[in-house]
């Protein structure tokens, strides 16, 4: 099984990868690890991944042509590989053990890094298959769930820990509060297009709009 790993720092993963049971995984060629530099994929002299979200607020948003150029050349690569990619999200579904054997079953699972702020609404809408969350609490960036979801499932796989556990599924609460879409640059990519109050410039409109978002992902938990 392979795992790609998309972030903006891949440095992170270096010593983890190289130690215990996932060192020994990699030796027996049961998983293989590949970490993708986001910025590799950027097309501009200063290699953006991100920029201002559209109808203002603070932060910045991981930009969508990036991301989207490397899923797009991984997959190509792959070709009809078995293959699932996944978005961590504070909005996704839960990861617990029945999502980790699930995701036992790929061939290969792409996994992508958010940072910042977030990540433009349209990752998570066109690109992913599916948005994960690993727990109610609020990290810097994807990379700490991307190694749990990594060793979650390695461990569920033949041959690495020589017979496999049962292990208790744990799952947090359910009363977290979701947060309104996000977008940034550019207006419009692969005919997906930035809603058009994000651009009107009328932050009442804006902020009831958020609102009103905000209120439709919270009474779908």
């Amino acid at each position: 099984m392979t795992f790609h790993i998309i972030t903006i720092f891949p440095e992170i993963f270096d010593s983890y990868l190289n130690e215990g049971m996932v060192r020994r995984a990699k030796e027996k060629k049961i998983i293989d690890v590949k970490i993708y530099d986001l910025r590799d994929y950027t097309e501009d002299k200063h290699r953006t991944v991100d920029d201002l979200p559209y109808g203002g607020g603070a932060g910045m948003v991981l930009k969508v042509e990036p991301i989207y150029r490397c899923v797009k050349k991984i997959k190509e690569e792959l070709g009809d590989k078995k293959t699932k990619t996944i978005l961590f999200s504070p909005g996704g579904n839960e990861y617990g053990q029945p999502k980790a054997r699930e995701m036992k079953n790929y061939e290969h699972l792409i996994m992508i890094c958010g940072r910042y702020e977030g990540v433009d609404q349209r990752v998570g809408e066109h690109i992913v298959d599916e948005e994960i969350s690993i727990g109610n609490y609020i990290l810097t960036g994807g990379e700490l769930p991307a190694l749990t979801v990594l060793d979650s499932v390695t461990r569920l796989l033949p041959g690495v820990l020589g017979n496999e556990e049962s292990l208790a599924s744990e799952s947090f609460d359910q009363g977290k509060e979701l947060d309104f879409p996000v977008y940034t640059r550019p207006e419009e990519f692969n005919q997906w297009k930035v809603p058009e109050v994000l651009l009107s410039g009328n932050h009442q409109e804006i902020k009831k709009w958020r609102q009103e978002k905000k209120n439709d992902k919270n009474k779908k938990q």
